[in-house]
């Protein structure tokens, strides 16, 4: 038997007063990384415990298994439970024995006709859906097939009572947002992401590991096959060993690199579209964003993908797509009640950013929730800041969203670099000022080299 968390008991509890209370279709939300699975075996438990039967759908193989294994662990009683991915069970719907209660995992993504055809089939089942997210990217939300919706303990809660690492989150802008241009689900094209990422990108994301997380496993999320393998390839260029990983790759090679990645065989896993629901990866300690997006499901799947914790640790975000500037910090508070009503007769609603008002303070590059800047000036160093509802941000800088003291004392004793602060490479004419820069961002010498050549302060064949 499985012992629950606090808040997973709460969650259990809370879910039974919905449901006597009359409510039949409920929405479970509880943030990634806090054991859904674990709750949904409790409560599969207690139901065949009675003699009733239970069905769990899902869309992920792995994940079906990770839950087989759960629920077994539990001491459910499988005979009296139907386990199996959606897809399998739509086409089978005709043949499935009658459930009590149906629980739907992920289930932001139970509006879909595959979904749809097996809740139709068991119209007076009970139905629990869990997910993190509830919040959909089309046009149509959650409130079309729930009565109720159940909202567990937030990301900041979770974390202050160490059931998540805490974390420092990391941005770039390597990504032209213009380029972008959206697919009928609502987020971004394939071929739209891949004219709109830069080419810096990889060296970007190999520099900018080695100076932030060195060491760390980490895992890259990224868009493309072709994108995947080269950012795997920059990686092991320089001796830290990378591979790619995608929906092509044979289950029993994937499972062996895994299991190399979990013993630290190998220090960064590249995907396309793998390690974002349900899969367990414990030891994940730095999260690499290469794909920008319009879900915020997958955006949290991405940014807390590392939050797994551990005495010590404190992960690392690093966001080479500007995602934090759709969604915020992981940690920021969202209403989920609000955001799962269809409104406008099916229309998308228009997205509310006034939750995630960020600034940027341009001479010690704190980016802080506007709501903490008093009397117009930065509470970090004291110096005046514009409130202001995009960031400007330069394009070869990677700033420290969360934590900006480490460098406040060294700007502001240095002229130069007090006057190169709030510039972009492009704007910086002198061997000083390439110096200044270099030493304010912790670039290594070679980037000095490199930018006086391009520039002409430097001739070619020096």
């Amino acid at each position: 038997m499985l012992k629950l968390r606090p808040y997973q008991e709460e969650l259990v509890n809370n879910i039974y007063h919905s449901l006597s209370s009359g409510h039949r279709k409920i929405i479970v939300q509880s943030p990634p990384r806090t054991g859904k699975t674990v709750v949904m075996a409790k409560i599969a438990h207690l139901t065949t415990n009675f003699g009733n039967r239970v069905m769990f759908i899902i869309h992920r193989k792995e994940v079906l298994e990770q839950a087989k294994n759960t629920f077994n662990t539990e001491g459910v009683d499988m005979s009296l439970t139907t386990m199996g991915m959606v897809q399998t069970l739509t086409r089978r719907v005709d043949k499935l024995p009658k459930p009590k209660l149906i629980l739907i995992d992920e289930a932001h993504h139970a509006l879909a006709k595959s979904y749809q055809r097996i809740l139709n089939k068991f119209p007076k089942s009970y139905v629990l859906y869990f997910t993190a997210t509830p919040e959909r990217t089309g046009s149509k939300q959650l409130d079309q097939i729930a009565d109720d919706i159940i909202v567990g303990k937030s990301i900041r809660e979770l974390t202050d009572k160490g059931f998540l690492a805490p974390f420092d989150y990391y941005s770039i802008d390597d990504i032209d947002t213009k380029k972008l241009k959206k697919s009928s689900t609502g987020d971004y094209t394939n071929a739209s992401m891949e004219e709109a990422v830069s080419r810096k990108i990889y060296g970007h994301i190999v520099s900018n590991y080695q100076r932030l997380a060195d060491g760390k496993q980490a895992v890259v999320f990224t868009y493309s096959v072709e994108s995947a393998k080269e950012i795997a390839d920059a990686f092991n260029k320089v001796n830290i060993s990378a591979v790619e990983l995608d929906g092509s790759t044979p289950d029993n090679l994937r499972d062996r690199i895994v299991k190399q990645f979990r013993d630290k065989k190998i220090r960064i896993l590249v995907n396309v579209n793998l390690f974002t629901e349900g899969v367990d990866l414990p030891d994940v300690d730095c999260v690499i964003m290469a794909r920008p997006t319009q879900s915020l499901a997958l955006y949290l799947q991405f940014s807390m993908r590392c939050l797994n914790p551990r005495e010590g640790k404190r992960a690392i975000i690093i966001d080479h797509v500007a995602n934090w500037k759709t969604f915020g910090l992981p940690d920021s508070d969202r209403d989920w009640k609000k955001a799962i009503i269809t409104t406008d007769k099916g229309k998308r609603k228009k997205k509310e950013t006034a939750t995630f008002a960020i600034t940027q303070c341009d001479y010690c590059f704190a980016v802080v929730p506007s709501g903490k800047v008093k009397d117009g000036k930065c509470p970090y160093c004291g110096k005046p800041i514009k409130v202001r509802a995009k960031v400007e941000q330069t394009d070869d800088e990677l700033k420290l969203i969360n934590d900006r003291k480490r460098v406040i004392d060294e700007i502001l004793h240095d002229e130069v670099m007090q006057q190169v602060a709030d510039k972009s490479p492009h704007d910086l004419h002198t061997m000083k000022e390439l110096q200044a820069y270099a030493k304010l961002h912790h670039y290594k010498r070679g980037w000095v080299f490199y930018q006086a050549k391009m520039k002409g302060l430097i001739k070619k064949n020096e």
